[in-house]
């Protein structure tokens, strides 16, 4: 089943801005999906739309099956969204945040307080319980909107920019923590600037520009369109400009050199270039930038 169709989505301001010019986007139950675009590309209108925030001007979204202009209720209750501000009650207690979230859908006090407490425990708030919103760093704030979204158990979550402002090690572990609730088959669609995120955590991805689609696909899929595969390789010494020549080096920085590799060439070429060139490799990385220049290569057309 598709967790969310959209066919045709457009939308017009009243000033005339055109946010969305015919997008079609769809998400499968279970995926794990990156929207991707520039600020002012069009992902917050898409989202905004799809959680019933921004009427449309032509279109159809449907959520698990749900047309939305059917049953907006109904779709809505599927949703459970993380938006990009912190928007709840900074005097509120961590706690109560999620128990009245929970009413809005309709849960009884008993059942939204047990649920608050499980996702407090798995996104480790616990101890903040009782601590009012206000008094949390940037990012517990983050976490919890996120067990905030949780706590009616939607289908499909929707993640506007999650981890902006988050340290590398809260990243990582709510990385974890999203992994694992896909993993137990809640659809999750990411907007995300961390394109890093996209590669470990994404199975598909669309880019918008301008409020159109430019690309989609399997996100391995699109990697392997992207021109070249860069490395930082670390020499025994410092090359001289016909061995870094030779070798193909794009960069010199000392006793490292940046080399990109395109279509069939392998390492094992590499490595014998530096042999012929009579330099020893001492070490060599992968620069992690494929996804960046797919992306980048979009806003460029």
């Amino acid at each position: 089943m598709e967790a969310l169709k959209i066919i045709g989505l457009r939308k017009t301001y009243a000033g005339g801005t055109e946010a969305l010019r015919g997008v079609d986007l769809t998400v499968a139950e279970g995926d794990f999906f990156a929207l991707l675009g520039a600020n002012g590309a069009g992902k917050t209108t898409l989202i905004n739309i799809t959680v019933g925030l921004v009427t449309k001007s032509a279109g159809d979204v449907t959520v698990f099956g749900i047309d939305q202009d059917a049953d907006p209720d109904g779709v809505k209750a599927q949703i459970g969204v993380v938006p990009q501000e912190f928007n709840f009650n900074i005097f509120e207690t961590v706690h109560d945040i999620i128990v009245t979230q929970g009413g809005y859908y309709g849960m009884t006090r008993r059942d939204a307080a047990a649920r608050a407490d499980e996702l407090l425990k798995d996104l480790g708030l616990e101890d903040k319980r009782d601590v009012q919103s206000r008094m949390l760093s940037g990012g517990m704030k983050r976490r919890l909107m996120i067990a905030r979204a949780l706590v009616h158990r939607p289908r499909l979550l929707i993640l506007d920019e999650p981890t902006a402002g988050v340290d590398v090690e809260l990243r990582r572990g709510m990385w974890d923590y999203l992994r694992d609730l896909n993993a137990k088959g809640t659809t999750i669609l990411l907007t995300t600037h961390y394109l890093e995120e996209v590669e470990q955590l994404c199975k598909n991805m669309t880019i918008i520009q301008r409020g159109s689609v430019v690309k989609t696909g399997a996100v391995r899929a699109l990697l392997a369109e992207a021109e070249g595969r860069r490395y930082r390789v670390t020499l025994a010494g410092s090359p001289t400009e016909a061995q870094a020549k030779a070798i193909g080096a794009e960069e010199t920085d000392g006793e490292a050199v940046m080399v990109t590799l395109h279509g069939t060439e392998t390492l094992d070429g590499l490595f014998e270039r530096t042999r012929a060139a009579g330099l020893k490799v001492l070490d060599i990385a992968h620069s992690h930038n494929r996804l960046e220049e797919l992306y980048l290569s979009t806003l460029t057309k």
